[in-house]
C-alpha cells in the first residue's frame, strides 16, 4: 500500500512539534518536567501493549490513559495557565501579531541612548550602594496584565526617580518597576514567581520573580542584588549574572525601550 504525506499531514506534524516545544519551554527545570516523563512513559507503554495485543495490562493502561486528560489538567494547571499566557500576551503584543516569535527571539532595533544611559547610571548607583532592584523593560509583549497591585507613575525614565523608588524606606520599593515605551509606566508591582527547581539557592524573591516574568512575556529584566551588589539580566529565561554597567549597556542599546 503506497505510503501519501499530503501538505495538511506536514502542517499538523509541524503544529504538534511546535505545541511540544513550547510545552517544555515552559516545564523545563520545574518538578513537572518529571510528571510529564512519567505520563509519557506510561501512554508510550499503553501504545507497545497494545500493539502486541496484550489486552489485560492494555486494558489497565487504557482506563488510565481515558482520564489522562483530566489528570494533566489538574496536575499541570500552572503550567497550562502560563502556555495559555504565553500565546495571548508574548507572541500577540501591543500591535499586531508577530508569528516570527513562535520559532525565534526576535532583536529589536536599537533603543534610545538617552534612556538607556538612565536605567545603567541608576542601577550602577544602586549596584554600589547594595540597594535592591528589579527593573522590567518591556518589548512586545504588553505588560498591561502585570499593572495589578501596583502603582501608576508614566513618569520620564531617570536614575534620580528609579534611585528613589528603590530607596528601602519608600513605600514604592517594594516590587518592580515596569517600563514601556520609554516611560516608567509603573512601580511597586508584583511580578510572578517561577517554580524552577533548579536555580541556584544564592537567588532571592527578586531574580525568582525575575525569572518568572521571563517565562510570561519576552521583556528583558534587570535586577540589583541587595545581598552582593551584582547587577544580572534575565533575557527569555537566560541568566546573566555579575554583569558590568558597559555590558548592561550594550544590552539596552540593542533594545526598543521608548
Amino acid at each position: 500500500m503506497p505510503f501519501h504525506i499530503t501538505a495538511l499531514d506536514i502542517i499538523d506534524i509541524v503544529l504538534v512539534a511546535l505545541i511540544l516545544f513550547q510545552l517544555y519551554r515552559l516545564i523545563r527545570g520545574t518538578a513537572a518536567f518529571s510528571i510529564f516523563l512519567g505520563i509519557f512513559f506510561i501512554y508510550l507503554s499503553w501504545l507497545v501493549v497494545r500493539a502486541l495485543n496484550m489486552e489485560l495490562i492494555s486494558a489497565l493502561l487504557g482506563q488510565v490513559m481515558g482520564v489522562g486528560v483530566i489528570a494533566l489538567i489538574i496536575v499541570f494547571q500552572q503550567e497550562v495557565r502560563r502556555f495559555l499566557l504565553v500565546i495571548g500576551n508574548r507572541y500577540i503584543n501591543r500591535r499586531r501579531f508577530s508569528l516570527g516569535r513562535l520559532f525565534s527571539s526576535v532583536k529589536e532595533e536599537p533603543g534610545s541612548l538617552k534612556e538607556a544611559e538612565e536605567i545603567v547610571r541608576a542601577c550602577e548607583t544602586m549596584a554600589s550602594k547594595r540597594t535592591g532592584a528589579l527593573i522590567v523593560i518591556g518589548r512586545k509583549s504588553s505588560l498591561d496584565l502585570f499593572f495589578e497591585g501596583g502603582e501608576i507613575l508614566k513618569a520620564q525614565i531617570s536614575a534620580e526617580l528609579l534611585e528613589t523608588i528603590f530607596f528601602k524606606n519608600t513605600p514604592l520599593h517594594d516590587g518592580a518597576v515596569l517600563i514601556e515605551g520609554g516611560l516608567i509606566l509603573a512601580a511597586r508591582c508584583p511580578l510572578p514567581i517561577t517554580d524552577q527547581v533548579s536555580l541556584p539557592p544564592r537567588f532571592g524573591m527578586r531574580h525568582r520573580a525575575a525569572v518568572g516574568m521571563s517565562e510570561h512575556t519576552d521583556a528583558l529584566i534587570v535586577v540589583v542584588s541587595e545581598e552582593s551588589g551584582f547587577i544580572t539580566v534575565v533575557d527569555n529565561g537566560e541568566i546573566r549574572e555579575n554583569i558590568t554597567s558597559n555590558e548592561l549597556r550594550n544590552i539596552l542599546l540593542m533594545e526598543k525601550i521608548w
